[in-house]
């Protein structure tokens, strides 16, 4: 656990956007950075609660180097929603902050991350055969992730399905945390509505809610749309799969149809 000394209050985050991945984090950074009263830092994915927390925190405050005092201090780092043991180290660290959570529909999310991974040379099974061994992959993963500064790559990597499962991660952040604290928006809606999602978010962070920016919201990492050739019978296989999540979802209000 790292200690928070009084003084270091003012160079910590205000707020923090902790996931989740294929979910819109990276567009949501570009379109915050343009507002001025907002700093992130130029790094995207800091992840000091997840594989850095084995830095001193003064290591994560600078982060933050050279940002006027009447700034507000963020980062984003999907990641964090889905490490076992970044919550507790927020909450230990930040029990104060507020957090950002895009949700993504989970099949589209599932097949985003897979072929994310393709791309970046992550994954050499078909798509399959990858959600076929996941659990087998991810089974040691949490007691490996204990220790500070480990960084399991199939964890963070190739974890398509676990990562879409919302009900076994949203539960423990809606429990430690104020509601008020907490803005869960959906990916889709971000996109679709980028104007109304802008003054939602300026709104929630507190901060002046300027016109939407002339350049408006980028599709960052979007890929080359491979998930649109993932056949109707496959999607159904693992919209089952995740039968659980669009049960929960409907039940905390942010459901998907069943297109």
């Amino acid at each position: 656990m790292n200690l928070v000394h009084p003084s270091m209050d003012s160079l910590l985050p205000s707020f923090l956007g902790i996931g989740v991945q294929k979910g819109g984090t990276t567009s949501l950074a570009g379109l915050l950075r343009q507002h001025p009263l907002i700093h992130l830092p130029p790094r995207k994915e800091l992840q000091y609660f997840t594989y850095h927390y084995n830095r001193p925190l003064s290591w994560y405050t600078s982060q933050w180097h050279g940002a006027d005092s009447f700034r507000l201090r963020g980062e984003i780092t999907p990641y964090y929603i889905f490490h076992p043991y970044a919550h507790r180290r927020i909450l230990d660290t930040l029990p104060h902050v507020k957090l950002i959570i895009l949700l993504r529909d989970p099949v589209e999310r599932t097949l985003s991350q897979y072929f994310h991974a393709k791309r970046l040379g992550h994954e050499d099974l078909e798509l399959e055969d990858a959600l076929s061994c996941e659990e087998e992959r991810l089974a040691e993963s949490t007691l490996r992730l204990a220790t500070p500064g480990y960084r399991d790559i199939q964890h963070q990597e190739n974890s398509y399905l676990s990562r879409s499962r919302y009900e076994t991660q949203l539960p423990q952040w809606i429990s430690s945390f104020p509601v008020s604290n907490l803005l869960m928006l959906r990916s889709e809606f971000l996109f679709s509505q980028p104007s109304d999602a802008w003054s939602m978010i300026l709104d929630f962070l507190g901060v002046t809610n300027l016109v939407f920016p002339s350049c408006g919201l980028s599709r960052a990492n979007a890929g080359s749309h491979e998930a649109a050739l993932v056949q109707s019978l496959t999607r159904e296989r693992i919209r089952s799969q995740l039968r659980r999540t669009y049960d929960y979802l409907d039940e905390i209000g942010l459901g998907w149809p069943h297109l």
